[in-house]
């Protein structure tokens, strides 16, 4: 090992991960959808980092943007405002849906969740959140416990309580045993008797992901977010669309809602908004919302709300994707990247399904299609990933890095990828899916 995986070993702690035994990439630059390593090898992220590096890495227009800012003021309190807050506010309101006006900047994904969840508690008076079992909103506890994730397991005994989920539209898995073309949409029935049973009058709000993220890309029916929404509106309910990682242009549209037709009464969102390169997120809010609170305090708040630096980065970024058109260029490679993954399926039987929406998706491996039996199961153990660990190291060996979770391998790259450098990725995961046809039965 180097000094500098030996220094990051001894001095510091890594996320969701044992801390001995592990070998990190040592990345010293990236540019564009390349990360470069100390040994002079290249890899080609195709999971945009953790679905965030939207706009690809070493784009030197967000640099420039952020020194230019730090030279006039880097930080003030959120009770003042400076020129690049309403800048970034006004542009906001200008690319969102309806009448999402208002925003609140948070510092990441999960603050954005938080006080999206402390809000509609606060504006309705009521204290009941619904969500769903495969998702996942966060790690601070409030965001952990609304997500369904079992990363929080180690910490249940601390979840925030009245939180309650329901079931998945789960359409490859239907936990109701149906076909998509032929099923009454037992998935929505389903949250509508939960909220009954629960009462109606104690239900806030209802939180969804604008699209399925690390939970396996789940493609929701066409029309479930808008019966969702329906739902809201009959139980005065609020919705409340995560966009941390389907925001910002990664489904082919600005945000995930859009692809459905809907405008939730919130969007909580983080990573896309600045591509990774400064934390920073929002919670954006109706002007119904908003306006309750023009003459009594609105109690949430956070010290680096607003930071001047990040809201500089975040306006560059949003200009990068509209002067280099990203938005439509992940709409576009979308769409081949799911003609090419078709091509593989006559390949490689292990490959079960592909769910994908613009450059935010992911292939299920499993052991027969017919059965549908995954290669791993949800919440593997160590000893049922064996196939799926050798299937990400030859991955990682072939000069990818990309999210491999359970049986799932995650195809979410940068939005400024080309047809060619798709070929390259597909081609690298072509290559170690031939690892698990052999575990097929």
């Amino acid at each position: 090992m180097t000094k500098m995986t030996n220094d990051n070993l001894d001095y510091t702690l890594f996320s969701w991960s044992k801390q001995k035994g592990i070998s990190p990439l040592e990345v010293t630059h990236a540019k564009g959808v390349y990360l470069y390593t100390a040994d002079d090898r290249r890899y080609i992220d195709f999971s945009s980092g953790l679905m965030n590096v939207n706009i690809g890495h070493g784009n030197q227009r967000v640099t420039d943007a952020v020194v230019k800012q730090m030279q006039k003021v880097s930080y003030v309190t959120p009770s003042c405002v400076t020129e690049v807050r309403g800048e970034l506010g006004k542009k906001i309101a200008e690319i969102t849906t309806g009448n999402l006006t208002k925003t609140l900047f948070t510092v990441c994904g999960a603050t954005s969740i938080d006080n999206a969840i402390k809000l509609a508690r606060l504006y309705t008076g009521r204290y009941k959140i619904i969500a769903r079992y495969r998702a996942f909103h966060g790690a601070s506890y409030g965001a952990m416990t609304a997500g369904g994730d079992p990363r929080k397991l180690a910490s249940d005994s601390q979840q925030m309580p009245n939180v309650i989920h329901v079931e998945d539209p789960y359409c490859y898995r239907c936990p109701w045993g149906k076909e998509i073309n032929t099923c009454s949409r037992e998935c929505v029935s389903h949250i509508e008797r939960v909220i009954e049973f629960e009462g109606p009058e104690t239900v806030a709000a209802i939180i969804m992901e604008g699209e399925s993220g690390s939970s396996g890309c789940i493609k929701y029916p066409p029309d479930y977010l808008k019966k969702i929404r329906a739902l809201c509106d009959k139980h005065g309910i609020l919705l409340i669309a995560d966009e941390v990682m389907s925001g910002w242009g990664r489904t082919g549209k600005w945000f995930g809602v859009d692809v459905h037709g809907v405008v939730p009464d919130m969007i909580a969102t983080a990573k896309g908004i600045t591509a990774g390169y400064i934390p920073l997120g929002a919670l954006i809010v109706s002007d119904t919302i908003a306006n309750a609170y023009n003459d009594k305090p609105m109690m949430i708040g956070l010290t680096y709300s607003a930071h001047a630096v990040a809201c500089a980065a975040a306006l560059e970024v949003i200009k990068i994707y509209e002067d280099e058109n990203m938005v439509a260029n992940a709409a576009t490679m979308g769409v081949y990247v799911e003609q090419e993954v078709e091509k593989l399926k006559t390949k490689h039987r292990s490959i079960g399904d592909f769910r994908n929406t613009g450059l935010l998706g992911c292939i299920e491996l499993v052991k027969n299609r017919d059965t549908k039996e995954p290669m791993a199961p949800f919440n593997a153990k160590p000893n049922e990933m064996e196939v799926m660990n050798k299937v990400a190291a030859k991955i990682k060996e072939l000069g990818m890095y990309t999210f491999v979770r359970w049986n799932y391998i995650f195809i979410a790259p940068p939005l400024c990828i080309t047809k060619e450098q798709i070929d390259e990725g597909l081609n690298i995961i072509s290559q170690a899916l031939e690892i698990a046809d052999e575990a097929c039965i």
